[in-house]
């Protein structure tokens, strides 16, 4: 079950759609698959990376979160604007 879930959050973070929920549920499975198998956890450390990443830095100028919130940029050049 939590397979599927993992697939649907994993389909929900290509189309970007609620980037900073699923990147964490993606983040937090992982983690679960590294404490369940301790055999070669290293790719389930990756992923969780990964996914805790894409849920900080947040969805993509093409992405549908883009589309219906409107796409953030943060300038760092100039901060006082």
């Amino acid at each position: 079950m939590l397979n599927l879930v993992a697939i649907g959050a994993g389909i929900l973070l290509i189309a970007g759609l609620w980037t900073p929920l699923t990147g964490w549920l993606l983040a937090l499975l992982e983690l679960r698959n590294v404490a369940a198998q301790p055999a070669d956890p290293w790719t389930n450390i990756l992923l969780a990376a990964i996914g805790a990443a894409l849920a900080l830095v947040g969805p993509g100028v093409w992405s549908v979160d883009a589309r219906l919130f409107g796409w953030k940029r943060i300038d760092l050049r100039n901060p006082t604007k």
